[in-house]
Parts: structure tokens; C-alpha cells; sequence
């Protein structure tokens, strides 16, 4: 078991934490989240387990951290700033990524509401969608409804919409 943790501990730890770190950021910028979501809970639970092989094959050089007083600090830092975020979101108070706040916003508009965000005519965005094969019934229809209709996320919608320039 001791050549085991000696030869995989730290390879394994490196991997799942590189796949946490590629799934933490996709979920982030909320790029298809529904394949990162299940994949990111599920591989950081994984995590744990070489952590903790790493963690005792490395205590020599934690326990110098310790000494060194520099293991304390960091680890208070991680803690007050996990505890931020916790106390922002059981307040009540909107906290997070502010782009996740603004697109349900900007999706739930009416496109005649959303056209000048856009820098168009409502004209011109029901022609954009319709040429997209969706189905758009009046200017007053939203991004969510069209979505739903097409069965695709609105927030893809909005993005085919932005301007370019």
C-alpha cells in the first residue's frame, strides 16, 4: 500500500484537480454546465481520497509549513473567504457571477425590449431567429419563450443575437 500512495498519489491528485479546475472554470462562465455540473461535484469527491494519500505522504513538508507559520495564514485566508461567500448567500443579498444574474434579465425581455440593448430593430431580430429555423409569433414573444419552443437554451439564443462589433 506504502509504494501505491508513493507512486500515485500526487499523479492522481494532479489530474482530478486539473479536471476540477477545467469543470470549476466551465461552470463559471456557464459553458454547458449540464455536462461540468455532475462531472465537477462527482471527480472532486474522487479528489478527496488522493488528497488525503498526498496530504500524509507530504506531511513532512506541511508540518514544515507549520513550523515555518505559513501554513496558518494561508489556510485563514481560504477559510475567511469561504465563509464570504457563504454569509453572502444565506443573507439573501445577490452575490456571484453577475453575468448569471443579467441573463435571465436580458432573456425574459420581450424582443421589442431587447432590440435596442442590442443595437437593433425588433424587426431585425425576429428576422435573425426566423432565419434560424425558430418559430417567433409576435415582437412582444421573449427569448425564454422562443427557446422553449425550439427546445434550446435561451441564453444561446442571446448569444447569436450580441453584435459583433
Amino acid at each position: 500500500m506504502k509504494t501505491f500512495i508513493q507512486k500515485f498519489a500526487t499523479p492522481a491528485v494532479t489530474g482530478l484537480f486539473l479536471i476540477s479546475a477545467t469543470s470549476g472554470v466551465a461552470l463559471f462562465f456557464h459553458w454547458n454546465s449540464g455536462l461540468f455540473h455532475s462531472m465537477h461535484e462527482w471527480l472532486g469527491m474522487v479528489l478527496l481520497l488522493p488528497f488525503v494519500f498526498h496530504a500524509w505522504r507530504n506531511r513532512n513538508a506541511l508540518m514544515g509549513y507549520y513550523r515555518r507559520k505559513t501554513l496558518l495564514p494561508a489556510l485563514t485566508i481560504c477559510l475567511l473567504a469561504a465563509t464570504a461567500f457563504a454569509v453572502s448567500s444565506s443573507t439573501g443579498k445577490p452575490g456571484g457571477n453577475p453575468l448569471a444574474r443579467t441573463l435571465p434579465l436580458l432573456t425574459q425581455a420581450s424582443i421589442a425590449d431587447l432590440a435596442p440593448i442590442l443595437q437593433a430593430t425588433p424587426e431585425n431580430l425576429t428576422a435573425t431567429l426566423r432565419q434560424r429555423g425558430l418559430t417567433v409569433t409576435s415582437e412582444a414573444d421573449t427569448l425564454d419563450i422562443v427557446a422553449a419552443r425550439a427546445n434550446t437554451p435561451a441564453n444561446q439564443l442571446l448569444f447569436a443575437l450580441l453584435p459583433t462589433n
